[in-house]
């Protein structure tokens, strides 16, 4: 792999410098707390400088391409793009908005600095997805231990989940993610595992053995990789600074691969390139380079 450590900051080796868009005057990003990329391969970053939008887009090469949040996306911390390139947003602050690509509002739920445990409302949501019937899936989060179902009109379904480190208990959903068979993967981060359920919440297995999870990402042919700490003692401590890049088998949970990158949460992109949001301020986007590749 070779790795462009400054995404949408730095101008690439093979941009001319007058076809590169950078963004606004004055502009850089906050803490990057997540990142997504659409059919397009374009690169929705959500970030917590609160002086600029805090979603900014650009296409595949790093250009400019628009931005919208500011005053609305209070506290962001996670952004998913859906199949149907309809762009979601989690704001810890408490709610999660549903926007189109131009940046349109489709659906809310949930209100900004209120916080709850009933059906519309959450307490320091995390991460957002769905299942192959188009149901959303939100993990609610740092003050509730619950994953929150809706189904695809956007109507309550369920939730579940409470505090504690029992099977099917969690101390901060951090991460969730599905696969083409409709498990849903959940990144039960201080309790140092995994939980894999059916859409319906039943408990399906717990992996252990992969240390404290921040993100994950499923692609659509079932590719699965995490951002991992050994525990969640390192990710408290260490934060930023360290952290491990895993290739995933979906069905043993074995470690297919592994490399040493920080970052808060990661997705992939239709051409092949894996992007990190690191919370130094940084995308890291992480592409396979030929030159690198192993026969052996």
């Amino acid at each position: 792999m070779k790795v462009q450590i400054r995404f949408g900051v730095e101008i690439q080796h093979d941009v001319k410098p007058e076809e590169w868009k950078q963004m606004p005057s004055g502009w850089v990003f906050g803490r990057v707390s997540a990142v997504s990329t659409d059919s397009h391969a374009n690169v929705y970053v959500l970030h917590r400088n609160t002086q600029i939008d805090p979603l900014v887009i650009f296409d595949q090469n790093g250009n400019y391409l628009r931005s919208w949040g500011k005053g609305v996306i209070m506290d962001p911390h996670g952004i998913r793009v859906d199949k149907h390139d309809n762009v979601w947003v989690v704001d810890r602050a408490g709610q999660i908005i549903k926007y189109t690509p131009d940046g349109k509002v489709q659906w809310k739920v949930g209100t900004a600095g209120q916080r709850g445990t009933d059906d519309h409302t959450f307490n320091l949501p995390t991460d957002v997805a769905w299942d192959s019937q188009d149901n959303t899936y939100i993990s609610d989060g740092y003050g509730n231990s619950r994953v929150v179902k809706f189904d695809k009109n956007g109507k309550y379904v369920k939730d579940w989940g409470t505090a504690g480190s029992a099977p099917g208990q969690f101390n901060t959903p951090h991460s969730i993610q599905f696969d083409s068979k409709d498990r849903a993967y959940v990144s039960d981060r201080e309790n140092n595992r995994i939980q894999i359920f059916d859409t319906d919440g039943k408990l399906i297995k717990i992996w252990n053995h992969l240390g404290s999870t921040q993100g994950i990402w499923i692609s659509p042919k079932d590719e699965m990789y995490i951002l991992t700490h050994r525990n969640n003692v390192e990710n408290i401590t260490a934060d930023t600074l360290a952290g491990r890049l895993m290739h995933i088998d979906l069905e043993s949970g074995k470690v297919l691969g592994a490399m040493e990158s920080p970052g808060h949460e990661i997705s992939g992109s239709p051409n092949g390139d894996i992007f990190v949001a690191s919370l130094t301020g940084n995308v890291l986007r992480w592409m396979p380079h030929p030159q690198f590749s192993r026969s052996h």
